[in-house]
Protein backbone atom coordinates (compact mmCIF):
# COMPACT_ATOMS: atom_id res chain seq x y z
CA UNK A 1 0.00 0.00 0.00
CA UNK A 2 1.18 3.60 -1.08
CA UNK A 3 2.20 5.49 2.00
CA UNK A 4 2.26 2.33 3.75
CA UNK A 5 4.30 2.11 7.69
CA UNK A 6 5.86 -0.66 8.85
CA UNK A 7 5.68 -1.14 12.00
CA UNK A 8 8.17 -1.86 15.01
CA UNK A 9 8.38 -5.36 15.15
CA UNK A 10 8.16 -5.60 11.37
CA UNK A 11 11.34 -3.15 10.91
CA UNK A 12 12.59 -5.62 13.44
CA UNK A 13 12.27 -8.73 11.46
CA UNK A 14 13.83 -7.00 8.59
CA UNK A 15 16.67 -6.00 10.54
CA UNK A 16 17.26 -10.10 11.42
CA UNK A 17 17.29 -10.84 7.40
CA UNK A 18 19.65 -8.07 6.93
CA UNK A 19 21.71 -9.56 9.30
CA UNK A 20 21.66 -13.23 8.37
CA UNK A 21 22.25 -11.66 4.98
CA UNK A 22 25.30 -9.74 6.66
CA UNK A 23 26.82 -12.79 7.86
CA UNK A 24 26.68 -14.77 4.37
CA UNK A 25 28.47 -11.67 2.41
CA UNK A 26 31.05 -11.53 5.53
CA UNK A 27 31.25 -15.29 5.92
CA UNK A 28 31.00 -15.77 9.29
CA UNK A 29 28.84 -14.60 12.25
CA UNK A 30 31.95 -13.06 13.72
CA UNK A 31 33.26 -10.82 11.50
CA UNK A 32 28.87 -9.96 11.27
CA UNK A 33 29.14 -9.50 15.36
CA UNK A 34 32.51 -7.50 15.14
CA UNK A 35 31.00 -4.89 12.67
CA UNK A 36 27.68 -4.43 14.05
CA UNK A 37 29.44 -4.06 17.68
CA UNK A 38 30.72 -0.95 15.55
CA UNK A 39 27.40 0.61 14.39
CA UNK A 40 24.85 2.97 16.06
CA UNK A 41 21.38 2.14 15.95
CA UNK A 42 18.68 4.57 16.60
CA UNK A 43 15.10 3.66 17.82
CA UNK A 44 12.40 5.58 18.74
CA UNK A 45 8.45 4.30 19.63
CA UNK A 46 5.96 6.24 21.81
CA UNK A 47 4.60 9.47 20.21
CA UNK A 48 2.01 7.97 18.24
CA UNK A 49 0.78 5.56 20.79
CA UNK A 50 0.08 8.58 22.70
CA UNK A 51 -1.29 11.05 20.41
CA UNK A 52 -3.18 8.14 18.12
CA UNK A 53 -3.83 6.10 20.25
CA UNK A 54 -4.51 7.01 23.91
CA UNK A 55 -5.10 10.51 23.87
CA UNK A 56 -7.88 9.22 20.93
CA UNK A 57 -10.84 8.58 23.41
CA UNK A 58 -13.25 8.70 20.65
CA UNK A 59 -11.55 5.65 18.25
CA UNK A 60 -9.79 4.06 20.96
CA UNK A 61 -10.76 2.85 24.76
CA UNK A 62 -7.09 2.48 26.02
CA UNK A 63 -7.43 6.01 27.77
CA UNK A 64 -10.34 4.25 29.96
CA UNK A 65 -8.56 0.61 29.93
CA UNK A 66 -4.94 1.81 31.42
CA UNK A 67 -3.73 4.51 33.76
CA UNK A 68 -0.83 6.08 32.51
CA UNK A 69 1.33 4.15 34.64
CA UNK A 70 -0.33 0.93 33.37
CA UNK A 71 0.05 1.89 29.22
CA UNK A 72 3.86 3.35 29.82
CA UNK A 73 4.09 -0.29 31.27
CA UNK A 74 2.63 -2.05 28.33
CA UNK A 75 4.90 0.24 26.05
CA UNK A 76 8.10 -0.84 27.35
CA UNK A 77 7.31 -4.50 27.61
CA UNK A 78 7.36 -4.24 23.87
CA UNK A 79 10.17 -1.97 23.88
CA UNK A 80 12.19 -4.37 26.10
CA UNK A 81 11.08 -7.54 23.97
CA UNK A 82 12.30 -5.61 20.63
CA UNK A 83 15.32 -3.88 21.83
CA UNK A 84 16.56 -7.58 23.14
CA UNK A 85 16.42 -9.39 20.05
CA UNK A 86 18.61 -6.17 18.30
CA UNK A 87 21.04 -7.08 21.65
CA UNK A 88 20.89 -10.52 20.28
CA UNK A 89 21.34 -10.14 16.52
CA UNK A 90 24.88 -7.67 17.20
CA UNK A 91 23.49 -4.34 18.52
CA UNK A 92 25.73 -2.96 20.79
CA UNK A 93 25.14 0.66 20.84
CA UNK A 94 21.46 1.84 20.98
CA UNK A 95 20.46 5.47 20.98
CA UNK A 96 16.35 5.38 22.53
CA UNK A 97 14.88 8.55 21.18
CA UNK A 98 12.41 9.78 24.15
CA UNK A 99 9.47 11.02 23.58
CA UNK A 100 8.98 14.89 23.17
CA UNK A 101 6.21 17.78 24.41
CA UNK A 102 3.35 16.20 22.79
CA UNK A 103 1.10 18.22 24.71
CA UNK A 104 2.40 21.59 23.65
CA UNK A 105 1.93 20.36 20.06
CA UNK A 106 -0.35 22.13 17.78
CA UNK A 107 -3.07 19.82 17.57
CA UNK A 108 -2.84 19.27 20.96
CA UNK A 109 -3.36 22.78 22.15
CA UNK A 110 -6.51 22.86 19.43
CA UNK A 111 -8.12 20.47 20.70
CA UNK A 112 -7.66 20.65 24.72
CA UNK A 113 -5.65 23.85 24.95
CA UNK A 114 -8.15 26.51 26.80
CA UNK A 115 -6.37 29.46 25.89
CA UNK A 116 -4.26 27.57 22.62
CA UNK A 117 -1.04 28.61 24.06
CA UNK A 118 -0.80 26.35 27.54
CA UNK A 119 0.34 23.01 27.18
CA UNK A 120 -1.97 20.09 28.02
CA UNK A 121 -0.50 18.93 31.53
CA UNK A 122 -1.94 15.28 31.72
CA UNK A 123 -0.59 14.78 27.84
CA UNK A 124 2.66 15.96 29.17
CA UNK A 125 2.52 14.04 32.51
CA UNK A 126 1.91 10.90 31.13
CA UNK A 127 4.89 11.58 28.35
CA UNK A 128 6.92 12.16 30.97
CA UNK A 129 5.87 8.53 32.77
CA UNK A 130 6.98 6.71 29.81
CA UNK A 131 10.18 8.51 29.28
CA UNK A 132 11.37 7.83 32.60
CA UNK A 133 10.36 4.13 32.04
CA UNK A 134 12.57 3.95 29.04
CA UNK A 135 15.89 5.40 31.45
CA UNK A 136 15.04 2.16 33.77
CA UNK A 137 15.21 0.34 29.91
CA UNK A 138 18.57 1.71 29.29
CA UNK A 139 19.77 0.68 32.73
CA UNK A 140 18.56 -2.52 32.11
CA UNK A 141 19.99 -3.15 28.93
CA UNK A 142 23.73 -1.99 30.19
CA UNK A 143 23.99 -4.83 32.21
CA UNK A 144 24.51 -6.97 29.41
CA UNK A 145 27.71 -7.68 28.46
CA UNK A 146 29.22 -5.18 25.65
CA UNK A 147 26.14 -3.28 25.88
CA UNK A 148 25.77 0.33 25.13
CA UNK A 149 22.60 1.84 25.03
CA UNK A 150 21.60 5.04 25.72
CA UNK A 151 18.50 8.00 26.31
CA UNK A 152 18.11 11.26 24.17
CA UNK A 153 15.92 13.58 26.69
CA UNK A 154 13.61 14.73 23.57
CA UNK A 155 11.42 16.14 26.04
CA UNK A 156 13.69 17.72 28.10
CA UNK A 157 15.27 19.66 24.65
CA UNK A 158 12.45 20.70 22.93
CA UNK A 159 10.70 21.98 26.67
CA UNK A 160 14.26 24.35 26.79
CA UNK A 161 13.26 25.15 23.34
CA UNK A 162 9.81 26.44 23.94
CA UNK A 163 11.13 28.24 27.10
CA UNK A 164 13.80 30.21 25.30
CA UNK A 165 11.87 30.11 21.94
CA UNK A 166 12.90 33.83 20.83
CA UNK A 167 16.70 33.12 21.74
CA UNK A 168 16.84 30.39 19.43
CA UNK A 169 14.97 32.72 16.60
CA UNK A 170 11.72 31.05 17.00
CA UNK A 171 8.66 33.95 16.91
CA UNK A 172 5.57 30.96 16.51
CA UNK A 173 5.78 28.84 19.08
CA UNK A 174 1.94 27.39 19.12
CA UNK A 175 1.01 27.04 15.38
CA UNK A 176 1.83 25.02 12.52
CA UNK A 177 3.40 26.61 9.29
CA UNK A 178 0.37 24.80 7.83
CA UNK A 179 -2.74 23.05 8.48
CA UNK A 180 -6.58 24.64 8.48
CA UNK A 181 -8.32 25.79 12.12
CA UNK A 182 -6.88 26.84 15.61
CA UNK A 183 -3.83 26.96 15.90
CA UNK A 184 -3.16 25.13 12.25
CA UNK A 185 -3.75 21.95 14.29
CA UNK A 186 -7.37 20.99 13.95
CA UNK A 187 -6.07 19.67 10.05
CA UNK A 188 -2.59 19.19 9.14
CA UNK A 189 -1.20 20.29 6.48
CA UNK A 190 -3.18 19.48 2.81
CA UNK A 191 -2.38 19.38 -0.37
CA UNK A 192 -1.40 22.52 -2.78
CA UNK A 193 -1.93 24.45 0.57
CA UNK A 194 0.93 27.12 0.89
CA UNK A 195 3.00 26.99 3.92
CA UNK A 196 4.11 30.04 5.34
CA UNK A 197 6.56 32.17 4.64
CA UNK A 198 8.83 32.27 7.77
CA UNK A 199 9.08 28.44 8.25
CA UNK A 200 12.71 28.99 9.98
CA UNK A 201 10.50 31.12 12.55
CA UNK A 202 7.77 28.57 13.20
CA UNK A 203 8.99 25.60 15.94
CA UNK A 204 6.12 23.01 15.00
CA UNK A 205 5.80 22.45 10.58
CA UNK A 206 2.64 21.03 10.93
CA UNK A 207 -0.45 19.70 13.14
CA UNK A 208 2.37 17.31 14.70
CA UNK A 209 6.03 18.12 14.04
CA UNK A 210 8.54 20.10 14.78
CA UNK A 211 9.55 22.37 11.99
CA UNK A 212 12.78 21.74 10.25
CA UNK A 213 15.00 24.28 12.18
CA UNK A 214 13.67 22.58 15.57
CA UNK A 215 14.36 19.34 14.59
CA UNK A 216 17.94 20.80 14.07
CA UNK A 217 18.70 21.64 17.06
CA UNK A 218 17.25 18.81 18.77
CA UNK A 219 19.49 16.78 16.27
CA UNK A 220 22.34 18.99 17.23
CA UNK A 221 22.07 18.27 20.74
CA UNK A 222 21.18 15.07 21.38
CA UNK A 223 25.00 14.43 19.45
CA UNK A 224 26.54 17.00 21.57
CA UNK A 225 24.44 17.49 24.72
CA UNK A 226 24.59 20.96 25.49
CA UNK A 227 22.85 20.31 29.21
CA UNK A 228 23.51 17.40 31.52
CA UNK A 229 19.83 16.20 31.34
CA UNK A 230 19.37 16.07 27.34
CA UNK A 231 21.09 12.68 27.34
CA UNK A 232 21.44 9.59 29.57
CA UNK A 233 24.24 8.15 30.33
CA UNK A 234 26.16 10.02 27.11
CA UNK A 235 25.44 12.00 24.05
CA UNK A 236 25.51 10.02 20.57
CA UNK A 237 29.17 11.89 20.15
CA UNK A 238 30.83 10.35 23.17
CA UNK A 239 28.74 6.96 22.31
CA UNK A 240 30.38 7.27 18.81
CA UNK A 241 33.47 6.94 20.94
CA UNK A 242 33.18 3.97 23.12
Amino acid sequence: MQGGRIPFAGQVQNYQTAVQTLISILGDQDTASDRLSKCIFSVGMGSNDYLNNYFMPAFYNTGSQYTPEQFADSLIADYRRYVQVLYNYGARKVVMIGVGQVGCSPNELARYSADGATCVARIDSAIQIFNRRQVGLVDEMNTLPGAHFTFINAYNIFSDILANAASYGFTETTAGCCGVGRNNGQVTCLPYEAPCSNRDQHIFWDAFHPSEAANIIVGRRSYRAESPNDAYPMDIATLASV
